[in-house]
């Protein structure tokens, strides 16, 4: 099945005026069709995920006018998701505080004065206790960060760690971990502990990136999103908004995660929740209007993740939620905090799916597991067909 963007419209400004007359001040269904372009098209009609974007491809589809963007995001959606299903997944900070980093928006930096009491690591019963309670309230991913700028010298530690995936894991529950920077070896350590997925962001674009952090490098990010890779770990790799960047930057967030060697499984969508006593904190959140053209641009460039709403989601009204989970978002943090920041919680979230008819994703099942090779399969069947017919 195609999905033929541009010559819908003209049948939608047909069914309009019969209905109810022209209306001289909108603009015509050519003049609409025009603005659409044709890599948003192609890219709506895609059967398979791509790594081969262009900049400039990613640009164009970013600044599609937004009703129509999120209109095509939500097509690509429903190819390879159920746009009904969403997955509940729940953050817990296991180390607090004190990390050498200088990451301009957080508060568990130790170069800054946020009133945040660094702590040791939990021990590892706290942690299995809150997966359990994650689990009871329907969360299906347990994921846990722990401040660091990496794992160097980090042996019990990681240790630890290893013991509490495999605790989650034997909950049946998928399970996610940041750590920081960390290498090969011991990415396969966690691998073979049960990890499901290994989240680092990459916050932003190359060039802007040393405007918010310059104690790791982009490229180190990069390298470690390769050891997680080569481990055969999903991975988890975002960007945070409103840090001051405009809209080329997100463009270049999209163009990065969009052409690295294969999709992340899982793209978090976080919007800057201003700290005092950070450089970010006097910042204002990012206008709305953003943050949904990014998650419908995700969707349109990243078909088969999962775009996940992350920080800065307690801001968003209900319906500007559920606008985004109709542009393509299909995840959501969920329970008590997320991190050292508010966090909707998942009473408030089973209330919001039962109204609009959502319902919480199982672990380890994706609701569009098979859809997108169904639709190859039926490409061929018609192609087959018509030549045969020939």
């Amino acid at each position: 099945m195609t999905f033929p963007l541009s010559r819908s419209l003209p049948r939608a400004t047909a069914i309009w005026t019969r209905s109810y007359g022209t209306v001289q001040t909108s603009p015509s269904s050519a003049s609409i069709a025009s603005k659409i372009p044709q890599v948003l098209q192609d890219a709506v009609n895609a059967t398979a995920p791509r790594t081969t974007w262009t900049r400039q491809e990613v640009q164009q589809i970013y600044e599609t006018p937004l009703s129509q963007l999120t209109y095509a995001a939500s097509t690509l959606h429903r190819r390879f998701h159920d746009p009904s299903a969403i997955q509940m997944c729940t953050l817990m900070n296991i180390k607090t505080g004190g990390c050498s980093e200088d990451c301009s928006y957080c508060a568990q930096s130790s170069r800054y004065t946020t009133g945040l009491k660094a702590t040791k690591m939990s021990p590892v019963d706290d942690v299995l206790a809150a997966a359990r309670i994650a689990k009871a309230n329907g969360s299906t991913r347990f994921c846990m960060g722990a401040a660091w700028r990496d794992m160097r010298g980090r042996k019990t530690s990681l240790k630890n760690v290893k013991a509490m995936v495999s605790g989650v894991r034997d909950m049946g529950m998928e399970v996610c971990v940041t750590l920081g920077m960390i290498d090969a070896s011991q990415a396969k350590e966690l691998k073979h502990a049960g990890l499901t997925a290994y989240n680092h962001n990459l916050d932003t674009s190359r060039e802007f990136y040393p405007n918010v952090i310059t104690t790791r490098s982009y490229d180190e990010r990069l390298a470690t999103l390769g050891n997680v890779r080569d481990a055969g770990i999903n991975v988890c790799s975002g960007g945070i908004l409103g840090l001051g960047e405009g809209d080329e930057d997100r463009v270049g967030l999209l163009h990065t995660v969009a052409s690295l060697p294969g999709h992340p499984e899982s793209f978090p969508v976080n919007a800057l929740v201003p700290i005092p006593g950070t450089p970010l904190g006097e910042r204002k959140m990012i206008s709305f209007d953003k943050l949904l053209r990014t998650v419908a641009a995700a969707r349109i460039v990243l078909p088969a993740t999962v775009v996940r709403l992350a920080a800065g989601r307690i801001s968003l009204t209900e319906e500007q939620q559920v606008a985004c989970f109709m542009a393509g978002a299909n995840a959501v943090f969920t329970g008590e905090k997320m991190l050292t920041t508010e966090c909707n919680g998942w009473d408030e979230d089973r209330e919001m799916f039962e109204r609009w008819g959502f319902y919480p994703m199982k672990s380890f099942e994706r609701a569009g597991d098979g859809l997108a090779q169904r639709v190859v399969e039926s490409v061929k069947e018609k192609e087959s067909v018509k030549a045969a017919s020939a």
